[in-house]
């Protein structure tokens, strides 16, 4: 598993109107190429009376399924661009859909380039970006005595605290960064004075906003 990785937050729609045609983004975080052809095929079915509706997509730890396709328009005029997008941001299983409803006026092919790779870039923008940080789960249990010294030191971290349970004692679930358990439990050890039990938890994926 990755240590880290970025991805769209969430999914997101942009629009952008160029020399009268009119260019709506779509984008969505997607684990497999089939949710990706599947939400391309939704887009497709909404607009089904646009005149393109190009695509892309990057998916895998190593970016090992990479598709881009321009519906109609010049070749390598829209998913490639599109598709470069993503590789620049290094957003991993992502799926973008620009919809493209035709103005009157022509482009030309450096346009086109520019009109996709720019609605690529505002729609991405708008769904907002995440780093996936993989970290330990740690149960950290103290006494009630130690409740508001410790909870003002775990909010004022790097580490995410998770959770609060309110027990026979105080239970915080917290994750930190792989590699940064040993320094974590050293820490808590010395500021609760060795008042303090920890248990393994398990790794996630936690999202941080970029």
């Amino acid at each position: 598993m990755l240590s880290n990785y970025f991805t769209v937050k969430n999914e997101g729609i942009n629009q952008l109107i160029i020399q009268k045609s009119r260019f709506i983004g779509y984008v969505k975080r997607v684990e497999t190429e089939e949710a990706a052809q599947s939400f391309i095929s939704e887009i497709k079915k909404k607009h089904h009376d646009a005149n393109h509706n190009c695509s892309a997509y990057m998916i895998g730890e190593n970016n090992q399924i990479q598709k881009a396709n321009d519906d109609g328009e010049p070749s390598g005029t829209a998913g490639v661009p599109m598709l470069e997008v993503l590789k620049k941001q290094d957003l991993k299983d992502t799926v973008i859909v620009v919809t493209r409803y035709f103005g009157g006026v022509k482009l030309g092919a450096g346009g086109l380039i520019r009109a996709y790779g720019s609605t690529t870039s505002q729609t991405i923008a708008a769904a907002g970006v995440v780093e996936r940080q993989l970290m330990q789960g740690i149960s950290v249990v103290v006494s009630y005595s130690l409740l508001g010294k410790l909870e003002n030191v775990l909010r004022n971290s790097d580490h995410v605290l998770d959770s609060i349970n309110y027990l026979e004692q105080v239970e915080f679930i917290v994750y930190v960064r792989d590699g940064e358990e040993a320094n974590f439990r050293e820490r808590i050890t010395d500021i609760t004075s060795d008042q303090v039990t920890f248990e393994a938890k398990g790794t996630a994926y936690v999202e941080i906003d970029v």
